[in-house]
């Protein structure tokens, strides 16, 4: 993610990067899986499946999982790391979650011939972090309740939100990438990669500094500051859009890459036919937005303080993917206003029968399955695939779908549940 609303990221630093003789060779016996795994022919039978699916011409629903709990899912000491410099167990934690996604869940995975060294980019983000009272469950888990402390009361606050000024360190960068060609040479190629998919939130941002019965209130109370407060966090994103152009730092993601809360990028109509290899636009890209703090506000208001906002960003970009969690089935009419709408979350909130209604097969609708199956108290793997053929059903085949699962914050120590749900997505899958 570019930004993370909780912490200012520090610039990145160039230095030296020694590795001993031991770490080399973990991360080249991991990358040698990899790299083999990558050969295999699936891959490319994946990727124009989803590239069927976004250009709406899809063959059958595609399955997808992220968004999981890590701290839960090593079995066999899959997952443990053994390097020592901390640049190599970075390395290493990816090979290693790769490798173990492939093996247990890969549900319509599609693994990369080459590994990814991203450019140093650092954003100073909005000049404003969240101040927050944390309470945790569970020690090793990131997922935690917040509790946070209103920054943003008067309409004068609003100037606390800044311009963000976007850097590349070429020099960190270089040094990145000439190690892990060192580190995998004859093993798998390495390609520098800017800036892809940008997950646009004003509204999540937001709340974390007004704070959300706040922000709900003033829409009403005080809508001119409301509009003012989002105004300038889009003008804030669309600076550092600016910047990123300027600077030449966007990479496409019409590929194995993440867009919105979906899956895979993949699709015929990107780039496009104005496309400069040498120069990657906006416009050759998938853009996204959402405002899952809008969940029961009403169509107009969503549209009013929300999309009418983000419309100067969305139109911006070659397709685009709208929604997360918040239940949209309602607020559908106003979403075909958007412009090159591709792609909408359906979250488990949303009532199956009027989005599939709503949406037919206009736009991919990425189902959005209740990741609570795997966190109760009891594993139900029959519930689990009733529930996928339930929406499939009630979709009979008139519809372009992705089944996501995501936003899973236990298993309950036991990850043997997410290996089999992935297995019984596919056979369902696999059926239409």
């Amino acid at each position: 993610m570019l930004h993370d609303p909780s912490h200012y990221t520090p610039p990145p630093i160039a230095e030296p990067i020694h590795l001993s003789t031991r770490d080399t060779d973990i991360l080249r016996g991991l990358a040698s899986q990899v790299a083999e795994i990558a050969l295999l022919p699936v891959h490319k039978e994946k990727a124009e499946l989803w590239r069927r699916l976004n250009d709406l011409d899809s063959v059958r629903p595609m399955v997808w999982i992220n968004e999981l709990p890590w701290n839960e899912m090593n079995v066999d000491d899959e997952l443990t790391l053994r390097a020592e410099h901390p640049w190599a167990r970075d390395q290493e934690c990816e090979l290693r979650r790769t490798l173990y996604q492939w093996k247990h869940l890969p549900g319509d995975m599609v693994v990369s011939d080459y590994l990814s060294c991203p450019l140093a980019i650092h954003s100073t983000d909005f000049g404003i972090v969240e101040d927050v009272d944390i309470v945790k469950t569970d020690e090793t888990n990131d997922i935690v309740s917040r509790h946070f402390h209103i920054q943003i009361q008067e309409p004068e606050d609003i100037a606390k939100i800044k311009m963000p000024r976007v850097t590349h360190n070429e020099e960190a960068t270089e040094i990145r990438y000439q190690a892990m060609c060192e580190v995998y040479r004859g093993i798998m190629p390495v390609r520098k990669v800017g800036q892809t998919h940008i997950w646009f939130t004003p509204w999540d941002y937001l709340i974390r500094w007004w704070g959300v019965q706040e922000a709900m209130l003033d829409l009403v109370m005080r809508p001119d500051m409301a509009h003012a407060a989002v105004d300038r966090m889009v003008d804030a994103w669309m600076v550092e859009l600016d910047q990123f152009v300027e600077q030449n730092l966007l990479s496409l993601d019409n590929n194995n890459t993440r867009v919105g809360s979906g899956g895979y990028g993949y699709t015929s109509m990107l780039p496009g036919s104005d496309y400069d290899p040498a120069h990657v636009k906006p416009h050759n890209m998938w853009g996204c937005s959402n405002a899952q703090a809008f969940s029961e506000v009403s169509p107009e208001m969503h549209w009013e303080f929300a999309i009418e906002h983000d419309l100067r960003w969305l139109e911006r970009w070659g397709l685009v993917y709208y929604g997360c969690c918040e239940p949209l089935d309602n607020k559908l009419d106003v979403l075909r206003r958007v412009p090159n709408l591709r792609k909408l979350s359906v979250s488990p909130w949303c009532k199956a029968e009027r989005v599939i209604e709503g949406i037919g097969s206009d736009y991919v609708i990425s189902h959005k399955p209740n990741p609570a199956i795997v966190a109760e108290s009891a594993w139900d793997p029959v519930q689990a695939r009733k529930n996928i053929r339930d929406f499939l059903d009630k979709a009979e085949g008139r519809c372009h779908i992705e089944l996501i699962m995501k936003d899973i914050s236990t298993v309950r120590y036991d990850p043997k549940r997410l290996w089999a749900w992935a297995e019984i997505a596919m056979e369902e899958a696999e059926q239409e």
